[in-house]
């Protein structure tokens, strides 16, 4: 069977690739690894990830998506071409039909960079869509119908928060916080409380292995092991949930204020409906543990985490390519 229709959610953390009727084919880290010496790309995704932190002089392993924007315009078209061949395996007859998820405080020279990346990474047709929206089609919110749905969609870059009636975004707004800032906030704090440098992935492990968006009355313990910063010296400590939960405070309350930015320029009536229905939580900051308790605690509007909420949006490309008509002409930009 020939793939004429591929979705993708470009995202700062991780690329996920969607088929119609297939699912999500691809789930891989946003990362590429470079040659210094003469700018060659080495490795793209799950290999690249394996070599940060760990890269000799003469290359260098990074990410090319900053804050859910394309950062590296060069790197991102050849890692969007590596996507897509690999979606399309061996039978490549039919340049296929490409939908890219894009942030929905894109700026139009960042829309312009996305599209003609796609184009030149092998795209017949290349259409942007709003993250919020495809997070809420796979989140598996009937965004057309005339009632008020709040979609949050906590990425690895940026925070996107919408309200959707209708069919279209009646408010949002994004914040540039997101997976990473909260793994830096923990790295910033092993450094200055325990002494210890640590690196990406380690702060993402104490993330998912104890973090907390509140404080709990039993708390987990995790060691981990870095570099001593008095003596340099490879080093072990205990960090504990509480510990954690005090550290990404800050960039949680930065969340929970776009949130309520949109909640102020929401209609009333939709708002009625929210207060109803409540939020759904998406993307992977939404797996944080107890960060919807946090966030109907700070509001007082229940707050319901999606199913899969790290597939919505690749999901939602997906459904909307299989409806593409039906979305064209209200929501997306051709290319």
């Amino acid at each position: 069977m020939f793939i004429k229709k591929i979705g993708i959610d470009l995202g700062t953390a991780n690329t996920l690739v969607y088929i119609p009727k297939k699912g999500v084919i691809i789930n891989e880290p946003t990362v590429v690894a470079v040659s210094v010496d003469d700018n060659r790309i080495l490795a793209v995704g799950k290999k690249a990830k394996e070599m940060l932190g760990k890269t000799p002089d003469s290359i260098v392993a990074y990410r090319p998506m900053k804050d859910g924007v394309i950062a590296n315009y060069r790197v991102t078209e050849a890692m969007l071409r590596y996507f897509i061949k690999k979606a399309l395996g061996r039978l490549r007859v039919f340049k296929p039909e490409v939908m890219v998820a894009v942030p929905a405080g894109i700026t139009s020279t960042e829309r312009r960079a996305v599209t003609e990346a796609s184009v030149k990474a092998g795209a017949k047709h290349a259409y942007l869509i709003k993250e919020p929206i495809l997070a809420a089609i796979g989140a598996g919110i009937p965004i057309n119908e005339p009632s008020g749905h709040m979609i949050i969609d906590i990425g690895g870059g940026t925070t996107e928060v919408a309200v959707i009636s209708l069919g279209g975004i009646v408010s949002c707004a994004s914040t540039r916080v997101g997976g990473d800032k909260i793994d830096l906030s923990i790295s910033e704090y092993i450094r200055k409380k325990h002494n210890l440098a640590i690196g990406e992935k380690t702060a993402e492990q104490i993330k998912i292995e104890i973090g907390s968006a509140v404080s709990e009355e039993e708390e987990e313990e995790l060691e981990i092991q870095g570099r001593d910063l008095i003596d340099g010296l490879p080093k072990v400590v205990k960090v504990k949930t509480n510990e954690i939960a005090g550290a990404i405070r800050e960039q949680l309350y930065e969340i929970i204020d776009t949130i309520k930015t949109v909640l102020r320029e929401t209609p009333p009536e939709l708002c009625a409906d929210i207060i109803n229905e409540g939020m759904t939580l998406s993307g992977g900051g939404a797996l944080l543990k107890n960060i919807d308790k946090l966030i109907t605690n700070v509001t007082g509007v229940p707050v319901f985490i999606a199913d899969d909420p790290m597939l919505c949006v690749a999901r939602g490309t997906g459904i909307a390519l299989e409806h593409l008509e039906f979305y064209k002409r209200a929501i997306m930009v051709k290319r």
